[in-house]
């Protein structure tokens, strides 16, 4: 039987939704295979059906409650349609959306970070905080060229797949399954639906009634100047001697600094926060020799503690301040298992927030730490399937919010990486590590991708990730180690551990200059950031954001703006010395040859040898 039904507040069961009469907008229509198409009605597209929705639920099941309600919010000029279907935890709701040939934003952050994102594969995948795939920053938006973005409410159990489920759509699967608690006594799909004229409109709202924006900005010197960490250098291999020599081989070298980071492995244990005497005898002395070189210092932390860390690892589970798992197991994994068995402290317990942040502070207390890297923090770290103090409809992003928020108090140099409705904080949030390559395989390209990706999702405060990657597959030789600088100069902050000196002086000299652009820059970085705070604009947009009409910039990955001046294009690719730049509308000042540019235009083979960032100046 063939239904239409009207888009207007109607909350019924499925075996007995009844003819109603058509809206104007919106309606659906139920299917002759199963479930219904959404489809939409404008005045200048005509009759579109978006969506098969209600794929996996039975047109008779009585258990199953399905409402639609669409309405103008005549403040924003918007067009609101909210979709929920509720019912027993063992039913499954599919709702799936076409590409339709639009430019799509938004999901979580990605080791294989394709932007836009309809170039890109997922399969079935739960939208929380988690180790896999780079996935720390994980939001439930999603965003297109044609100024309609979705929503979906935090209590759905969700998943999203990109064109497996079904071909050329975006997918919305709720179903109580792991990550998510079998102790849920009911499943939910609830999502909004926003229609706009175009992706800027339809984004500002999306931070205005969602996303929200930053409460404040990091530290100047950090957005200034660059970060000198150890770990891709030296990995773990740290001592006081290997310490003090990098120290001065950075004062030595005339770059400034924001500071200087102790990374991975202080402790004595994982977990201990106590410093190994034995590998940092004197480590307060040390700390004053290296402020004495003008630097700040700041150290590594994590949320864990290992099995084998004791008196530690035993106070913390004998008082409860540890992750256990719903058969009560703390047992987990983490990259630094070291033989032991980790577990996660569980900062959904207050009493535990505090033995943590208080042992933290004493760390700082005794060794005069400027800041601290929280890494980490990702709710996958947790014994599956974990408990957590809190309403067990929003398990299991409870522990990635209490997690961070408990940090911020440790003021505005600190850094974090993970991330789920916490776009608020106001400190860098960090990508994600990165690979020592130049590709989507989480190299260098993923560097701009991942930058565009976490400011969609109201993430503006980003802190790139090491300067040439991490390392871990080789250290970056010197092409890419450059371009990987040029890359971060337009970008919030810069991040060293591999050092311009490893290669030659020509290396060093780019570096500099590059080093010196960025600072020069600080303050268009940090009117940006305020823009942000107020306004809850990109520190860091798209190109389209200065013409959400044009089809050419909504579809351009490889370059981005600083604030909405700034244009900035990246060599990206192995060898190049040239590349195709494109300017959206308006007058373009080339920053390297004084030119100026009438956009929208392309400029084919734009020169850029080696030493050449390519970068454009919007006049007014």
């Amino acid at each position: 039987m063939k239904l239409i039904l009207l888009l207007a507040g109607v909350s019924v069961a499925l075996g007995g939704i009844a003819r109603a009469p058509t809206k104007r907008d919106f309606f659906v229509d139920q299917r002759e295979d199963g479930g219904l198409d959404f489809i939409v009605v404008s005045s200048e597209k005509g009759t579109l059906t978006l969506g098969h929705i209600g794929r996996k639920v039975a047109a008779d099941d009585p258990e199953v409650t399905f409402d639609m309600d669409a309405q103008l919010d005549e403040a924003s000029g918007g067009w609101k349609v909210t979709i929920s279907w509720e019912g027993p935890s063992d039913r499954v709701f599919e709702d799936c959306f076409g590409f339709r040939g639009k430019e799509w934003y938004g999901g979580p952050e990605q080791k294989e970070q394709y932007w836009p994102i309809q170039h890109g594969k997922l399969e079935k995948y739960s939208i929380i905080s988690k180790e896999d795939d780079n996935a720390a920053v994980s939001e439930r938006y999603w965003l297109n060229s044609a100024g309609y973005y979705f929503y979906v409410h935090p209590e759905a159990p969700l998943f999203v797949d990109y064109h497996n489920t079904k071909n050329d759509n975006i997918c919305f699967i709720a179903e109580v399954a792991a990550p998510y608690s079998t102790k849920r006594t009911h499943n939910v799909l609830k999502y909004d639906i926003w229609f706009f004229d175009n992706a800027k409109v339809a984004h500002q709202h999306a931070v205005d009634t969602y996303l929200g924006k930053p409460s404040g900005i990091p530290d100047y010197r950090m957005i200034q100047y660059p970060i000198w960490n150890t770990w891709a250098r030296y990995s773990r291999g740290i001592d006081e001697d290997l310490l003090w020599e990098f120290a001065n081989e950075i004062a030595d070298s005339g770059f400034p600094n924001s500071h200087f980071e102790i990374d991975d492995q202080w402790e004595v244990c994982y977990g201990s926060l106590t410093v190994d005497e034995g590998k940092l005898p004197n480590l307060k002395q040390l700390v004053q020799k290296i402020k004495g070189l003008g630097f700040r210092v700041g150290m590594w932390v994590h949320p864990f503690i290992n099995q084998d860390c004791e008196p530690w690892y035993s106070e913390a589970l004998e008082n409860g301040y540890l992750v256990l798992n719903e058969e009560g197991n703390p047992e987990t994994s983490w990259w630094n298992n070291n033989g032991s068995i980790p577990a996660y402290v569980d900062f959904t317990n207050p009493e535990a927030k505090n033995w943590y942040t208080s042992r933290i502070q004493n760390l700082i207390d005794t060794y005069a730490l400027d800041t601290l890297k929280f890494d980490a923090g990702e709710s996958s770290w947790s014994p599956q399937i974990p408990v957590q103090n809190g309403d067990i409809d929003l398990h299991p992003g409870h522990i990635v919010q209490e997690y961070v928020r408990a940090v911020v108090q440790f003021g505005d140099m600190i850094e974090i990486r993970s991330g789920i409705r916490t776009q608020d904080l106001p400190v860098f949030i960090r990508m994600v590590d990165k690979d020592t390559y130049w590709g989507f395989n989480n190299g260098l390209a993923t560097l701009v991708t991942t930058l565009l990706a976490m400011n969609l999702n109201g993430y503006t405060l980003v802190l790139p990730d090491m300067i040439g990657g991490n390392g871990y597959n080789d250290k970056p030789e010197k092409e890419l180690f450059i371009r990987w600088l040029q890359a971060n100069v337009f970008m919030p902050s810069l991040q060293y551990s591999f050092v311009p000196w490893d290669h030659d002086d020509e290396t060093v000299e780019i570096s500099r200059k590059y080093t010196t652009l960025h600072a020069e820059y600080a303050d268009t970085i940090v009117a940006a950031m305020e823009a942000s705070v107020r306004d809850g604009t990109p520190v860091n947009p798209p190109i389209w954001w200065l013409d959400p009409t044009d089809e050419d910039a909504l579809a351009v990955w490889d370059e981005f703006l600083l604030g909405e001046k700034i244009l900035a294009a990246p060599v990206l690719e192995e060898g190049a010395v040239s590349r195709d730049i494109y300017l959206p509308t308006g007058s373009w000042r080339d920053g390297v040859t004084g030119e100026l540019v009438q956009g929208p235009v392309w400029l084919i083979d734009y020169s850029a040898p080696l030493d050449t960032l390519p970068y454009f100046t919007l006049e007014d």
